[in-house]
């Protein structure tokens, strides 16, 4: 794969997950309502501006981003969620999507090694850090 490929990829992905966790944001029901609401919008917020940071590395080295829901859903390997959960499903399904990105972000980390791009390395070290903070402290909460 080329270092564009894995950035197209990852915008993707970040794209889908960005719909996910507003839907989640929006259905979120039970006695974790408010904390989940909350949570759901921080986590979607943040994806939305993963999406623009790696879009704009990808154009910074001359490539082209996928900007549409089509490609999006082709490319990514995060799927929709297409039926009703609970609350604790929507936290387990995103520990799952998380723990998807970190070992596809090590893949990717490798390619742009190989290609002599740290810059792209260095942004995926950071989102490995991050989702893996974050799946620390979602399996805390469903602990």
């Amino acid at each position: 794969m080329t270092v564009e490929q894995v950035l197209n990829q990852q915008i993707a992905n970040w794209s889908v997950l960005y719909t996910k966790l507003h839907q989640f944001h929006w259905y979120v029901k039970g006695p974790q309502f408010f904390t989940l609401h909350a949570k759901f919008e921080e986590l979607y917020e943040e994806a939305a501006s993963v999406v623009d940071e790696l879009a704009e590395q990808l154009l910074s080295i001359n490539g082209k981003p996928v900007s549409t829901l089509k490609e999006f859903l082709e490319m990514a390997s995060i799927k929709e969620s297409t039926e009703a959960l609970t609350a604790e499903e929507m936290v387990q399904a995103i520990i799952h999507d998380f723990s998807l990105l970190i070992d596809e972000l090590k893949a990717s980390m490798e390619v742009a090694e190989q290609n002599n791009d740290e810059v792209t390395s260095d942004m995926f070290v950071d989102l490995i850090g991050k989702l893996q903070k974050h799946n620390w402290m979602l399996k805390s909460f469903l602990a």
